[in-house]
């Protein structure tokens, strides 16, 4: 049986469910329906009902959904059962404070080593963990299973890394260089481009000042 192609609109819906159903269980609730869920998540009950159904539904008719099962199951299919093995490429600022953000390895996503180019921030630490200067890459990603890379490099470098990423054996990339990466279909790339939300926002500032104007 061929496998279901499921909407990009749909999955980047999901980490919202996962969010939402974790504040419940952490507020002690067991049940939800798709109109409680809808009137906090603010997406309609039937767009909600049309999304969980692309995997099987996961409700009941007059219960609604167990949100400690919905939440289990949801994590499944984002792939949060296993954990990842990550590296960041690129030590600055940005590269320091997603190793720094505990909630990641809540989720699964365990950073295992960090490379940078620059020999002056080699062999320092991020949270216990030992900047490597970037000839080390490749040994280190095979060694270590490492699945994903977090690339937080400047754009001229970005593609150079990638196609090496790639040689290396990296599964995905999450990629914050401000620049699209072509790779092999089978590779998954994540982009990641900051100032596009920030102009997204500016944008629905200036449209909110025009109606209000």
């Amino acid at each position: 049986m061929e496998e279901k192609e499921i909407s990009q609109a749909v999955i980047s819906r999901l980490p919202r469910y996962l969010r939402f159903l974790g504040e419940l269980q952490d507020e002690g609730v067991e049940r939800v329906s798709s109109q409680e869920l809808s009137d906090i998540m603010r997406v309609t009950a039937s767009q909600i009902r049309q999304d969980l159904n692309n995997f099987g539904g996961f409700g009941q008719q007059g219960y609604g959904y167990n949100v400690g099962y919905l939440y289990g199951e949801i994590a499944k299919i984002l792939g949060l059962h296993k954990e990842h093995n990550l590296i960041i490429v690129g030590a600055g600022h940005l590269g320091q404070a997603l190793v720094n953000y505990m909630n990641f390895e809540r989720r699964g996503f365990l950073f295992r080593g960090i490379f940078d180019i620059d020999r002056r921030i080699q062999g320092t630490q991020i949270r216990g963990i030992t900047v490597r200067p970037m000839e080390e890459m490749g040994q280190f990603v095979r060694e270590n299973d490492i699945d994903i890379a977090v690339l937080t490099i400047p754009k001229s470098g970005a593609a150079k890394t990638a196609e090496q990423l790639v040689s290396y054996g990296i599964k995905g990339i999450w990629n914050f260089a401000h620049v699209d990466l072509h790779v092999p279909e089978d590779i998954k790339v994540e982009n990641v481009h900051l100032s596009d939300s920030l102009m997204k926002l500016s944008y629905n500032l200036a449209s909110c000042d025009k109606k209000n104007g």
